[in-house]
């Protein structure tokens, strides 16, 4: 059995991708489990930088490998913000940067946005490998759904004609930004089990 880090403490997104990455030769330890801690300052510039960051320090520390994950929602009429400030944009919390978007979205008709996922896996010894996913949408008008976290109840997915946090669980899991991240790694899992 492989033992996989997650480089987080968010609840949420360690529950999305337990769901999401579930394989009979893998277990996922999150930091949660290991009550690490730790606050590693994101300093990167870029979603794949931040990832790494995360994933490169509990490799490190641990001796294990480790995923780390970096999202975001992009909006290209703000100039592509939040982008990686996504969860600190308001200050606040969830509600309040869903908020703050509304407000700056008021007098925009171009309402395309998308969501971004960079999913870092790194080794032990320093070697690490990134996988991307993506998602695309358009801001809603209004918040809508219980289900999500982050911007899921801004977000509009068309091809479903629903806000993502009105979807169940199990469809987001399979269309997310985050999911396609994570099954572009699956993919390789044969070779990061059997890495030497």
């Amino acid at each position: 059995m492989t033992e996989i880090i997650i480089a987080s403490q968010n609840h949420h997104k360690i529950q999305e991708m337990s769901a999401i990455f579930n394989h009979q030769d893998v277990r996922l330890i999150s930091l949660k489990d290991l009550d690490d801690h730790d606050q590693v300052i994101e300093y990167g510039h870029s979603f794949i930088e931040n990832a790494q960051i995360k994933a490169s320090y509990f490799a490190k520390k641990y001796g294990k490998l480790t995923i780390s994950d970096d999202s975001g929602l992009v909006i290209p009429i703000l100039d592509g913000r939040p982008g990686i400030y996504s969860a600190r944009y308001s200050g606040g919390d969830d509600h309040q940067n869903n908020k703050k978007i509304l407000k700056e979205m008021e007098h925009h008709v171009k309402r395309n946005a998308y969501f971004v996922s960079v999913i870092v896996l790194c080794y032990p010894n320093g070697v690490s490998k990134s996988y991307e996913g993506r998602v695309d949408g358009l801001i809603a008008y209004e918040e809508k759904g219980k289900n999500g976290f982050g911007y899921d109840s801004i977000f509009y997915f068309p091809q479903f004609q629903k806000h993502f946090a009105e979807l169940d669980s199990k469809i987001k899991n399979q269309i997310s930004h985050r999911a396609n991240a994570l099954n572009k790694l699956k993919e390789d899992i044969n070779e990061i089990i059997n890495y030497k």
